[in-house]
Parts: C-alpha cells; structure tokens; sequence
C-alpha cells in the first residue's frame, strides 16, 4: 500500500459536503496525527458538482466505487436500508474498510453486517451513527471496556429534545414547536422518526449491544414517542420537582428481586428529577449518562446532528482505520488484529440474556387521574394502587379545570409494568373517573 489513504464518499449531502470541507480545513493536523496522506479520490453523486475538485472522480454507479481498487475506505452517508446495505456488503467483499452514519441499517441488519466483514477481515466503523459528534461509542468500545455497564439514559434525538425544551421554557404547545422544528430544519416534512422515538430507537440498540455484549435487536425496543406529552403535564411535572424528557434507556436487571432477569431496551417520555445530570440538556443538545462499576456516573454531552458534528464523528472512525491500514503494513497481520470487536465484545461471545417485554420493565409513574369532586374518590384510587402492592411516594390535587371535576397527580416507586396496567384498568372503570388515566414513566437516574 501507498503512503497515501484513499476514501471513497457515497453522498454528498450535508454530512458528505461536510465530510470533505473538513478534511480540507485540517488537512496537515489529520497527516499529524497519522503519519500519512488522507486523500478523497471517488465521490458518489447522482449529479456532477462543480464545487468538487477536479482530481476526485465523481461517480453516480455507488457499486463501482465500492469495488474501485482506487479506494481503501468506503465512507457511507447516503442513508436508508436499502442501496446502503448493498453498497456496504460490496465494499466489505472487495477488502474495503466502510465508515458509516447509517443507524437505521445497522440497527436493522448490523448482525450480518458485522459477521461479513468478519469473515472479509475488515470493520465497518459507526461513531457517527449514535449522537453525532459524541464520541459515545468509542468511550463505550474502548474507555469503559474494564467496566460492567448496568444502565445507561440518553438523550439521543435533538428534534424531540428541542421540542419538550421548548414546550418546558416557553409554554408553547407540541404542534406549534414541531412546525418550527421543522422551518429550523431540526424536523424532517414528516417527523415521525422523530418524535415518535425510531430514531431514538434505532440508536439505543447499538449502544444497548456494547454496553452488555448482546446481539442488534432493535425489533425488541419498547418505543413510545412525545405526541401525547401536554402543556398541563410539563407545568405539573415541574411543580413536583421534575422535567419531562424523552429518554432512551437499556437496563441490565440480574436479579428478580425488582422484576424479571434480562434486559430492558425502551424509548419513551420520562420525569426526572430537575437537578438530574440530564434534565439540564437541551435545545437539540444529545447526552448519554452511563452508569458502570467500578467507575459510577459518567455524562457524554454535545452536538447529536449537523454537519461539523457528524463529519468529525466519520472523520475519527478513519484516522482509526489509517492507523489499522498502517499497522497491518507494518507486521502483515489481518486488517482487524489491531482494532476492537465491532460490538465491543468477542463475536462469540456475545450473549443470549432475553430482552424483557414492556409489561415486565420496572419504572415509577406519574399518573394523572381527572375524577369528580366528591368524596371518597381519592381514598378509592389510592386503595386500588394498594392492592396492586403500588407504593405511592407523591400526591398533588389540583383546582378544578371543568366545573365538578379535578385533576389528580398521584408519583409511585417503581413497580412491574403489569402490576401498573392493572392498577389503571380498574381506576378507569370507577364511576367516579371522567377520562383515561394519563400515565408517564419516572425514572430517578440513581
């Protein structure tokens, strides 16, 4: 191999364009720090750039580029599940390292993924596909590596973390922040992704993968996203002392003492304590909070999208495979001896420990119950919540919104989701009862 690195990039959208400006702005700082020349030769694009130089061949047949013996890495940015599985599956046939964003494919089909390039003695690379320029999964792969991870919490997607920001600091309704999200660019035309927490999703199954060494299962996250949130439920949440966020989670439960054994992975909005390391991220700001032993908590905070975050994200996961490229010259070992596994544990070693089911999570809960004002009606609910074994650890009753009825706030400790779903079903059939009973999980992060 040549003195010089070359790269291939496969769209030139925003983090593609990215990608090259900022290879160009730091050109002599990347040959530094890697002891070679880091050199773009093909670019896929369905239309000719005049703004690319001319040296770089610019190619609309992505196939061929991942074939091109005038490329040793792959760079993946177009997204989808589709062509960019194809695109990836041929790099890593012909020898080609691959640096990819793409968390919805590898959420999807990573475990094939991951397992031919394997067998092809090459990685496939994914900083940048969880939390943009968080360097979240080497901190994860590498820095935490001698650590047992039992649970981590993140804000994994700004549009969602612009949103409730937004709703909490300004008293702005969900719709109305969403179509500015949208004008802002935070939000794509259809937000769905977004705000119904897929996005999110698709993120905490990779992190949920290296933290416990299990396979990519991301058709087992419990996924429920903001479009229910209320103005009346953000204002009460901080009058009892907490935000509403919409949080990843993936819980290592080992015992039975608090529930079923096996691994929680789920997406949803959560109360947590105001002076929580996490409540104080927002704006479209990303956070992950891991909690390991030896070390304890440990917060990972920054930009989760935008072209300079991602492009810094691809960027390290290249100076990472030009120093593999460098030391397989070196001692002619495979291109994977001098890198870690690609889900931060031996392949074979990775295990089956179960992915529990939404009614077996163990959370606390915020309820909101609208009831008649008359007597008796909270000793009612409250005995109900009893007898399902429901500690409740709040009560807020306030003024009434309609005429005769009042909104009741009730916090519990953390109970088995079954045992919550019943104690609701039988709220609601209490004559008493105007409407469903609201419920929003609640977390403490402790």
């Amino acid at each position: 191999m040549s003195n010089s690195i070359k790269l291939a990039i496969l769209g030139l959208g925003t983090v593609g364009t990215g990608v090259i400006n900022l290879i160009n702005d730091n050109l002599n700082e990347l040959k530094r720090r890697s002891g070679r020349d880091i050199i773009i030769t093909e670019v896929g694009t369905r239309r000719q750039r005049d703004d690319i130089d001319a040296d770089i061949m610019q190619n609309s047949d992505l196939m061929a580029i991942a074939a091109s013996e005038n490329v040793d890495i792959v760079i993946e940015v177009i997204g989808g599940t589709t062509l960019a599985k194809d695109v990836i599956m041929q790099a890593i046939k012909n020898g080609k390292h691959v640096v990819t964003a793409n968390k919805a494919l590898l959420a999807e089909h990573g475990n094939e993924i991951f397992a031919f390039a394997e067998e092809n003695n090459v990685h496939v690379a994914y900083e940048a596909a969880v939390a943009g320029g968080i360097p979240i999964i080497k901190v994860m792969r590498e820095a935490l590596a001698a650590n047992k991870i039992d649970w981590l919490a993140g804000i994994i997607n700004g549009t969602g973390n612009f949103i409730m920001t937004e709703m909490r600091d300004k008293g702005r309704p969900f719709a109305d922040v969403l179509s500015e999200a949208q004008e802002l660019g935070y939000a794509e035309a259809d937000p769905t992704f977004d705000v119904e927490g897929i996005d999110a999703a698709h993120k905490l199954a990779l992190l949920a993968s290296i933290a416990f060494g299990i396979p990519l299962q991301f058709d087992k996250v419990y996924c429920e996203g903001i479009t229910g949130i209320t103005l009346q439920d953000v204002n009460y949440a901080e009058e009892l002392g907490y935000r509403i966020k919409h949080l990843g989670f993936a819980v290592r439960r080992d015992s039975e003492n608090d529930g079923d054994a096996g691994v929680e992975l789920r997406v949803h909005p959560t109360l947590i304590p105001q002076d929580a390391l996490l409540a104080n991220v927002n704006g479209v700001k990303n956070a992950v909070l891991v909690n390991s032993h030896p070390l304890g908590q440990t917060l990972y905070c920054g930009d989760g999208a935008g072209a300079g975050a991602t492009a810094s994200a691809v960027m390290a996961d290249v100076m990472d495979l030009v120093r593999v490229l460098g030391s397989k010259d070196r001692d002619d070992q495979s291109n994977t001896g001098h890198h870690v596994p690609h889900l931060a544990f031996i392949p074979d070693q990775l295990s089956d420990t179960p992915i529990l089911r939404a009614d077996q999570m163990v959370t606390g809960y915020y309820l909101r119950v609208h009831a008649y004002d008359s007597p008796g009606v909270l000793a009612d609910i409250t005995r109900i919540l009893s007898d399902a074994g429901i500690n409740i650890d709040a009560i807020l009753q306030k003024p009434a919104h309609k005429v005769g009825q009042v909104p009741v706030i009730i916090l519990t400790l953390p109970v088995v989701e079954s045992q919550m779903n019943l104690a609701i079903e039988k709220i609601e059939t209490l004559e008493t009862i105007t409407d469903k009973v609201v419920r929003i999980r609640l977390d403490e992060l402790a």
